[in-house]
């Protein structure tokens, strides 16, 4: 005769989720760029710091534009070709002025899935209109690890 249970059915057990959003990994501290600032310190500080690129703010704090170590490189090629000083550059005549920002809520694989649409480094964090933070694809690929590690098989 077989062993009857009487504890009832079991409810399956969902593996636990764990959200990540963006703003969890996002960085906060970050090296920013002025609009008068020349190419050349934005060259020496990007060396210096070890990074590819940087928002640049106003006075306020709010997002203008970003500036990266390719906006860099074509100043460094355009003065050579056109034999034009290099010091005569400003951040405002190089950076980018039309950025895409990312919500700081946003789940960070819908996240991922954003860098590899639109092709990009990084992407700045806005609330009410004043830069926040950052994220990067290795602050993506941080989380990930860090999920990979709690219960990915």
């Amino acid at each position: 005769m077989g062993i009857k249970s009487f504890t009832g059915p079991r409810k399956k057990q969902e593996p636990e989720q764990t959200p990540l959003s963006v703003r969890d990994y996002m960085t906060r501290d970050l090296i920013t760029f002025k609009p008068d600032q020349s190419v050349e310190d934005v060259i020496d500080l990007l060396i210096k710091h070890r990074i590819s690129g940087g928002p640049v703010v106003d006075e306020d704090g709010k997002l203008v534009g970003i500036i990266s170590e390719g906006d860099c490189i074509k100043h460094i090629s355009e003065s050579r070709y056109f034999n034009m000083p290099m010091e005569d550059s400003t951040v405002a005549s190089r950076m980018i002025r039309d950025v895409e920002t990312i919500d700081g809520n946003m789940d960070i694989f819908d996240a991922a899935n954003k860098f590899l649409s639109v092709r990009r480094r990084r992407f700045p964090i806005l609330e009410n209109g004043r830069l926040v933070g950052q994220i990067s694809q290795k602050d993506i690929l941080k989380a990930t690890t860090e999920l990979k590690s709690q219960n990915w098989r």
